[in-house]
């Protein structure tokens, strides 16, 4: 055999032995679980509604939904902007309770992308409710989508996130409920007594009280003294 013919040969044998050993090609990792705080972390501004989110634990229900379901999940998320135009003191003014449902308030139980809103039926059931506890109505004009809550009225301002399952909608005003917001009727005053309670007896004095022949007769708790008096000469009997 030739010597070029040869170490042909021999260099392919070499290298079919190195594509055989390489073994075939390793598939690509699969993606991390959803987090939605570090995809609001990434897009930025969102640094109160995150902190909300985490001090409720609503961040770990929802990231539990979108990892272990096919259910979707639509965000409707406040910027810090948002935050800093309430009232000072609004957030502190609500408990711990109001806090979680004004999170959920803001959170649609349905992956919703933007033309979706069109056609959407008001009001919208969110995570915290609807009807007139928590009242939420969309109307669109256009590609504009407005929010309305009886005591907010906002529109999106954008995307900030979307893969078919989650969508992270930014709005540049907190969705007040009127359930939380509004302030509650005072408590009705308790009526009053009909009665007085009559005081016990047992601090009071014998009463007197005389019988059909003038003697006065004692009651003591339980137990009767009766004297007889008849003009001045008291008769006791003894045995």
């Amino acid at each position: 055999m030739a010597p070029k013919l040869l170490f042909f040969f021999s260099l392919l044998q070499y290298c079919t032995i190195i594509v055989l050993a390489q073994g075939p090609a390793a598939a690509p990792a699969p993606p991390g679980p959803t987090n939605v705080t570090k995809i609001l972390e990434k897009a930025g501004q969102f640094t109160i509604f995150i902190r909300l989110m985490k001090a409720t634990q609503e961040d770990v229900t929802l990231n539990g939904q979108l990892n272990n379901t096919n259910n979707g999940v639509t965000i409707i998320a406040p910027s810090d902007t948002a935050f800093q135009n309430l009232q000072s003191g609004t957030l502190n003014s609500i408990n711990d309770q109001e806090k979680s449902e004004l999170v959920q308030f803001h959170v649609i139980p349905s992956y919703l992308t933007s033309s979706q809103f069109q056609t959407v039926s008001n009001p919208l059931t969110t995570q915290a409710g609807s009807g007139d506890r928590f009242q939420l109505n969309v109307t669109t004009t256009g590609n504009s989508v407005n929010i309305t809550t009886g005591l907010t009225n906002t529109s999106i301002s954008g995307t900030v996130y979307t893969d078919g399952q989650l969508a992270i909608y930014q709005v540049d005003k907190v969705l007040q409920p009127i359930d939380i917001f509004t302030p509650k009727p005072p408590s009705p005053v308790p009526a009053p007594e009909t009665q007085k309670k009559k005081k016990a007896k047992a601090t009071e004095g014998p009463a007197a009280t005389k019988d059909s022949n003038g003697a006065e007769r004692f009651v003591v708790s339980n137990n009767v003294v009766v004297l007889f008096g008849v003009g001045i000469f008291t008769a006791i009997l003894s045995l």
